[in-house]
């Protein structure tokens, strides 16, 4: 639980003391005046569509001890804050806007107060998770391998960005031993920023792939942009305590080196690797798919400790995210036998490969939650491996953030799934909807076995319906989309 004072908070972030007491407490910090209560603390957010200013007296009305503004407060406000013995700060101005376009004042206050935690609370070995594709999965895994040993706190859901990390940080305790941080990012200089708050001991990158790529020019760029997370690192050799630093890459990541030699090599910090060569610290072999997609396959740790595992998780991609978890758990000393126990019967992530069903309807791969032209590609292979009764489709939407490169992208998407032997293939967007069907047609993929469709709505009215028992289902899109409207309308 969080344990600082108002001064303490005004210290930290160069906010003004408004009314009430520089000696309130505060335990907790929101974003959310409905989630305001006794010794919380809520910080007003400016957006295109909602003020948070606008509800400050809705959470003080709640019990909040203290209340951060982006505005000059009303005097019915001060008077309010006073009655109740609320504590009111004004935050400092920035000229600067944020690179994700949020609230840059309340953006900074969020920031400055997280690193005044994070530096409170050295002890924690806070693990730093970035990438393209697979954070959220990979993390969960931490998360779940790494409680076995130790008291850990971890990011929940996607809080990644300029606002969810500090959150994160400042949700976790002193009693905790880890912190699990993911630290996304769609511009250069994001990572850096999250990195001086979070400081991590530890940390890893997924993959270097084409998300964002429209905000970064080129793969080279998201490699750059993703190793700026070793600029909050301490080097390998200056280690304190029982963990050294290190950053965790994948044998297969064709920037590991660039990474490596660029980046992780200047600053001292060590480069573990994970993947399906002999020479990796963390590896796996003989990998096995089940005939519902899940994978068992041999571990095998650089000490020539080895174990077969099987995951919950259906995909033979998933392995890689499981390895670089147990590069992590290894690297910490944690239980290795455990982790794996832990990791192994994790439940699924809520519309991330998650397999849905119901009665007289088709299974559902639902993968939902975002896309990317390599995740994409891996949830097809899902598909494909999963056994099926009956006709196997293919429902997908449109990437976004993708930039000049959407046009030549979504084409590669649509030649890949053209190539891959289903029954139905849909795509729901627009022009580069369009794009990814071209493409198919080009490959040779029959205008009888393909839709292509504007809206998740849309493709509800159209092929909904006629999905039976039996069939196998992948949904898989940018969350812009709105394909989980789709898997609820069939499963209804």
């Amino acid at each position: 639980m969080l344990s600082l004072t108002v001064s303490d908070i005004v210290a930290a972030t160069g906010a003004t003391l408004v009314a009430g007491s520089g000696d309130a407490a505060v335990r907790a910090v929101t974003t959310d005046s409905r989630e305001a209560g006794a010794g919380s603390a809520f910080v007003c957010f400016r957006g295109e569509r909602v003020d948070g200013n606008r509800f400050a007296g809705q959470a003080i009305e709640a019990g909040a001890a203290a209340v951060l503004l982006t505005v000059d407060a009303t005097p019915e406000l001060v008077d309010l804050a006073n009655a109740r013995g609320c504590a009111l700060l004004r935050a400092a101005d920035m000229d600067e806007p944020t690179p994700d376009d949020t609230d840059p004042a309340s953006t900074e206050f969020l920031l400055r107060l997280a690193a005044e935690w994070r530096r409170r609370n050295s002890q924690w070995v806070v693990v730093g998770v970035t990438g393209s594709v697979g954070k959220t999965t990979t993390k969960d895994m931490l998360a779940a391998g790494l409680s076995a040993s130790f008291a850990t706190h971890a990011t929940k859901g996607n809080f990644n960005n300029l606002i969810g990390l500090p959150l994160t940080l400042l949700a976790a305790s002193p009693e905790d031993e880890v912190v699990v941080a993911e630290m996304g990012m769609n511009h250069a200089g994001e990572l850096t920023r999250l990195t001086q708050v979070a400081r991590p001991t530890v940390a890893l990158i997924t993959n270097v792939g084409t998300s964002h790529i429209g905000f970064l020019g080129s793969r080279e760029n998201i490699a750059r942009a993703k190793a700026e997370i070793i600029g909050g690192m301490t080097a390998t050799s200056e280690a304190a305590g029982s963990v050294r630093p290190c950053l965790v890459l994948t044998d297969d990541n064709d920037f590991a080196g660039f990474i490596e030699q660029q980046f992780a090599a200047p600053a001292g910090v060590e480069v573990v690797y994970t993947g399906f060569s002999a020479s990796s610290n963390v590896r796996a072999s003989s990998i096995v798919l089940s005939d519902d997609g899940r994978p068992t396959f041999e571990l095998t740790c650089a000490d020539g400790w080895s174990t077969q595992v099987t995951l919950n998780t259906p995909g033979r991609h998933v392995v890689n995210d499981f390895l670089l978890a147990m590069a992590i758990v290894e690297r910490l000393g944690a239980d290795r036998t455990a982790a794996i126990e832990a990791i192994a019967n994790m439940p699924a992530t809520r519309m991330r490969l998650e397999i849905l069903s119901a009665p007289s309807r088709p299974r559902m791969i639902d993968d939902s939650y975002n896309a990317s032209p390599s995740s994409i590609a891996a949830a097809l292979e899902v598909l494909c491996s999963m056994v099926c009764v009956g006709r196997r489709v293919a429902v997908l939407g449109e990437v976004g953030e993708l930039g000049s490169e959407a046009e030549r992208l979504h084409g590669y998407i649509g030649a890949y799934a053209a190539a891959k032997p289903l029954d139905l293939l849909v795509f729901v967007g627009g022009e580069n909807a369009q794009h990814m069907a071209e493409a198919a047609r080009t490959m040779g993929f029959s205008d009888d076995r393909m839709e292509v469709l504007p809206t998740a709505q849309a493709a509800l009215q159209t092929i909904g319906g006629a999905l039976a028992e039996g069939d196998l289902v992948l949904v898989k899109g940018s969350r812009s989309v709105g394909l989980d409207a789709f898997v609820k309308g069939v499963l209804a």
